[in-house]
């Protein structure tokens, strides 16, 4: 059984002969360069500098060797750009970061350092506008900088909030048939993130593509404004919806079943404890739209529709069920409500859990090899029963994870496999 046919099986809710595993595959399933370069040094594979794949999360590409080392069944089909607007491929440069790695970097990322030191990138590269993020000097990823205009409600225009939602170009169609035809050509799982359906995603709304980004741009004021300007966010959400469905109707023309899985939308709507909103708001704002993307991914296509959302979550599952998602990530169990096993046994029939295979906030980075085993053991047991399952952290590996850790994660699903 080769990765493809096993994440078949999987993503149907059917056992397939060992768990799937991602590890790098989606701007939330990734692992942090350094780390990357971390695990090729500890399997002897040849030393590198690290492509930065995703750079406003400094998240590593996996390459073929690496992937064979650890075992990875899914892979990603890259866009073209990355989330600063910028050409995401070749050429690339070496580029030394803070904590001293050689990385490469798309050629056209260009970057200067502020007054303290930080360093700052530029929307499309673009050194004569303001820049659109900026990494502290003790960081290892970016931060977005607000750049928010002042907001006049009576002039508020929801085409503004619309500007980085077009209709695909005929080269971006080209590309898109390209990437996933060479992705598919590996014989492993594929995702995309085909853009557009992100529906009020905080990591996007900032717009760090953007040189001049208007409409609701400051996230304090996007989150104020589900509540205080609802008829606003729906119009927006309704027009991007549109246009997305327009997009994948083209984009399946080109890409068909080169893919099997389709990154629909980042938001989250979960604290540690909470949820961000009530369900009666989900209900209204975030829910017919979903559908409607999620039905006609259905209807017309063999992809499978996943969605991110951090946190407690759990009295949202049904929600998101009856949006017609397939798959839920990152599963973070260690939040209030999310135990795994009820997970399971409640939603595991309807959902695929595309992560929670160890947390990510103590026992990955803090805890010992052998107790970092015994969680990994515990949680494919759990949620290894009758397919429904794909390996991952929960979120990102962050940067200064022990390696012996992450090995002894890898370690452990090959001895439950």
């Amino acid at each position: 059984m080769n990765s493809k046919q096993r994440f078949d099986l999987t993503v149907n809710h059917k056992q397939p002969d060992r768990i799937v595993v991602d590890l790098g595959s989606t701007a939330v399933t990734g692992v942090h360069a350094l780390v990357v370069e971390n695990l090729r040094k500890y399997y002897g594979l040849e030393s590198r500098p690290v492509r930065v794949i995703e750079p406003y999360q400094m998240l590593g590409q996996i390459d073929d060797d690496l992937m064979d080392a650890i075992g990875i069944d899914v892979v990603a089909a890259w866009g073209k750009n990355n989330m600063f607007g910028i050409y995401n491929h070749e050429p690339l440069k070496e580029f030394k970061t803070f904590w001293g790695q050689n990385i490469l970097l798309p050629d056209g990322f260009n970057t200067s350092y502020d007054t303290n030191g930080d360093l700052v990138v530029y929307p499309e590269g673009d050194t004569s506008v303001a820049p659109s993020a900026r990494m502290p000097k003790a960081s290892y990823f970016f931060d977005a900088i607000v750049r928010q205009e002042p907001i006049n409600d009576e002039k508020l225009d929801v085409q503004d909030n619309l500007e980085e939602f077009g209709l695909v170009s005929d080269s971006e169609l080209q590309f898109w048939e390209e990437a996933t035809r060479k992705a598919r050509a590996t014989g492993k799982a594929v995702i995309a993130g085909l853009g557009g359906t992100a529906l009020g995603d905080i990591a996007l709304v900032p717009g760090l593509q953007m040189k001049h980004p208007k409409g609701i741009r400051d996230i304090t004021e996007w989150y104020m404004s589900t509540v205080l300007r609802p008829d606003y966010i729906k119009a927006i959400f309704d027009r991007q919806s549109e246009i997305a469905l327009e997009n994948f109707s083209r984009l399946h023309q080109v890409i068909g079943d080169n893919l099997d899985a389709v990154f629909i939308c980042g938001t989250d709507f979960g604290t540690q404890d909470s949820t961000f909103c009530g369900p009666e708001q989900f209900d209204d704002l975030w829910l017919p739209f979903y559908r409607r993307i999620n039905d006609w991914v259905h209807a017309n296509t063999n992809w499978k529709t996943f969605k991110h959302s951090c946190g407690a979550v759990e009295s949202f599952m049904s929600r998101f069920i009856d949006a017609g998602f397939d798959i839920i990530n990152p599963v973070q169990i260690a939040a209030k409500g999310m135990d795994p096993a009820h997970l399971k046994k409640t939603y595991g029939n309807d959902l695929v859990f595309w992560g929670g295979g160890i947390d990510t906030q103590k026992t990955l980075p803090y805890s010992t090899p052998e107790k970092v085993r015994e969680e990994v053991l515990r949680l494919c047991d759990i949620f290894g029963q009758n397919g429904g399952f794909v390996f991952n952290t929960v979120h990102n590996i962050q940067a200064n994870v022990p390696v012996e850790n992450i090995v002894a994660m890898v370690d452990a699903i090959k001895e439950f496999n």
